[in-house]
């Protein structure tokens, strides 16, 4: 059973997504919540698999409110649900860990996959907003904010390390690197772990990005 919060500041949306979801026998509802408080406060009382996040909320929007929910639980996957495709909000949500992000028009049989698919450890992006994420990061690879690595550092990679950042290059989750790579998900993130360490990188992002802008990581996707 996927357990779902829907959080949603128009009363009509909320009701009619959580009477949607309710029919289905393999989702059960576990609340609705108006804003990003009343979501932080939701999950300290039953944590759902799933949140269903409007972007725009009173008193705190769900861009925030899904940085405060990974810090908090990590383990809870969240889909943005928004009318904007705006490029701030886009990449935003996607830093702070949200595993989907699609707009309100979507019918509500893409809405059910789309939260099978996150449920199943995979993302959802809707299409329209797919290539918007994919020109972020290359501006970003290409621009002032691109990630820079000291060879020597990227010279201490293993092979099998290499194998991971080739995953991370494509875009794949820990699940499906673990998959592709006959691995456990425990493994991947120890793996993640180490690379990242190795490169003196933050996080998952910056590595995505050096990925992208990577001379070297090129070279090995040739070797």
């Amino acid at each position: 059973m996927i357990k779902v919060l829907i959080a949603d500041d128009q009363e009509l949306i909320r009701e009619s997504l959580k009477v949607v979801l309710d029919s289905k026998t393999n989702i059960e509802v576990t609340g609705t919540v108006a804003n990003g408080q009343e979501v932080i406060q939701s999950i300290r009382e039953s944590a759902p698999d799933i949140i269903l996040m409007d972007i725009r909320m009173p008193k705190m929007d769900g861009v925030q409110c899904t940085r405060i929910v990974k810090e908090f639980n990590p383990v809870i996957k969240i889909i943005i649900l928004t009318t904007f495709d705006d490029d701030e909000f886009v990449f935003d949500a996607l830093k702070y860990g949200a595993s989907g992000y699609l707009l309100k028009g979507v019918s509500m049989d893409e809405l059910v996959a789309s939260i099978e698919t996150v449920y199943s450890g995979r993302a959802m992006i809707n299409p329209e907003i797919a290539t918007k994420v994919v020109r972020i990061f290359s501006q970003m690879a290409k621009g002032e904010q691109a990630i820079q690595v000291e060879e020597r550092l990227v010279g201490e990679l293993t092979k099998a390390e290499w194998k991971i950042v080739r995953e991370i290059g494509k875009g794949a989750s820990n699940k499906e690197i673990a998959e592709t790579l006959y691995l456990s998900e425990g493994t991947v993130r120890n793996y993640l772990s180490i690379i990242l360490n190795k490169l003196q990188l933050r996080d998952r992002t910056q590595l995505a990005i050096w990925v992208v802008q990577s001379h070297e990581f090129k070279n090995q996707q040739q070797g």
